[in-house]
């Protein structure tokens, strides 16, 4: 499947290379593989299920990742901007680090992931150390970090096109499922040398 992938950074700092995330998008979309027994605990509406339903019948192994075909927005935000539109569209004003819209099919639409860049940056290197790490250069804690980086906004990218496919992360079960898609899908990104560079200014 081709799709469209509109690529939005609105982070003063973020910088990102579109075509390679244009391309781990479409490595997932070509090949990321559901297992049979995910179909039981994704959570879609009735249309959708019975889509998928049809287009796996009498598939007894692994079964493509299936996400709505149609252009496929990505938004890489800052926290308080990732955070206002946690409170505005979920009624929750704290900081996040993915959000996910469905899209609109008859329109065309796959659906939007926003993420915030900053998010990641913190899980990866929390609280500023007062001065280089021991036993490391800076050179190298800075190669390490941006490849941290990168890996993490990386896997907030996998965790928002997975929900699109229909995995949830609400219940213990199906968080448990989608834990286990995220490291197929990371798995499959970095076999491929595919996971995307992002470096934060």
């Amino acid at each position: 499947m081709t799709r469209n992938v509109v690529i939005t950074n609105r982070h003063p700092r973020l910088r990102l290379d579109r075509r390679a995330i244009a391309r781990a998008i479409a490595l997932l979309d070509e090949r990321f593989e559901m297992l049979p027994g995910d179909l039981a605990h994704l959570s879609l509406r009735r249309p959708r299920l019975a889509e998928l339903n049809s287009k796996i019948k009498n598939r007894k192994s692994r079964i493509p990742g299936l996400c709505p075909s149609g252009e496929l927005s990505l938004v890489f935000l800052t926290d308080p901007a990732l955070a206002q539109i946690h409170a505005d569209f979920m009624d929750d004003p704290t900081a996040t680090d993915v959000i996910t819209f469905e899209g609109d099919a008859a329109a065309g639409l796959a659906g939007e992931i926003c993420v915030s860049a900053d998010t990641a940056w913190q899980y990866v290197e929390g609280p500023a150390p007062a001065g280089p790490r021991p036993g490391r250069s800076p050179a190298l804690q800075k190669k390490q970090s941006q490849s941290a980086f990168s890996a993490e906004l990386t896997l907030y990218l996998v965790h928002g096109w997975l929900h699109l496919v229909g995995y949830d992360d609400l219940q213990p079960a199906k968080k448990r499922r989608m834990r286990a898609a995220e490291a197929r899908a990371m798995k499959l990104l970095r076999t491929a040398e595919s996971v995307p560079e992002f470096k934060l200014l």
